[in-house]
């Protein structure tokens, strides 16, 4: 039996992070008493745009110099970030097979203030399991451990920085035509281009 897993929790995780989960459900742990770390997917997401690649980012609140746990980082609406991603991803996907789909339940996203990142996230990864038909057996840490010798430790597994090492199998991108295939995009560009295949593909 393949032994579990503990996960970061990300802003619309990229399908790399989908795929560790969908071959780890039976046992998934999530990091909640983690530290915030800077520039990685805890807050940030890769879509495809017509000029290539775009991260979307979402703000966090400057905290003092005492680190921030992750499930107590808050959202920052200093400037209208929600409506530039909801652009973005109607920019990016009208196009796509699958868009217009799952649109109405992704729009609330974009239109409720959520306070906190970890519960953003977390809310965002319970529809996108639903969508993605992973039925997933997930736990959340309770407090910090800085190893799990009896199980996948992947919190620093994934890179925003650096471009995948892994191969990835391609499937049709909106604009693949001008840039070629963008590896390892955020789950919302399988989703919207793959549609119910997404499970299969993963």
């Amino acid at each position: 039996m393949d032994k579990g897993a503990v996960f970061p929790m990300f802003y619309l995780p990229p399908v790399a992070w989908f795929g560790k989960l969908n071959q780890h459900k039976q046992d998934i742990l999530i990091e909640k008493e983690e530290h915030l770390i800077k520039q990685t997917y805890r807050n940030r997401a890769h879509i495809y745009s017509p000029d290539g690649l775009l991260p979307l980012v979402v703000p966090v609140i400057k905290g003092s110099k005492v680190h921030t746990k992750i499930k107590d980082v808050k959202i920052s609406y200093d400037f209208r970030w929600q409506r530039l991603h909801w652009m973005s991803l109607q920019a990016c996907y009208r196009r796509s097979a699958y868009f217009e789909y799952y649109e109405s339940d992704f729009a609330r996203f974009y239109e409720e203030k959520f306070e906190y990142l970890f519960d953003y996230n977390q809310q965002l990864l319970e529809m996108l399991l639903r969508m993605t038909k992973i039925k997933a057996n997930i736990t959340y840490t309770e407090e910090y451990q800085p190893a799990y010798p009896d199980r996948a430790d992947l919190r620093l597994s994934f890179n925003a920085k650096k471009e995948p090492a892994a191969e990835q199998k391609p499937y049709f991108q909106v604009f693949e035509e001008r840039k070629g295939f963008l590896k390892d995009l955020s789950i919302v560009d399988l989703l919207f281009n793959q549609g119910p295949q997404t499970i299969n593909y993963l």
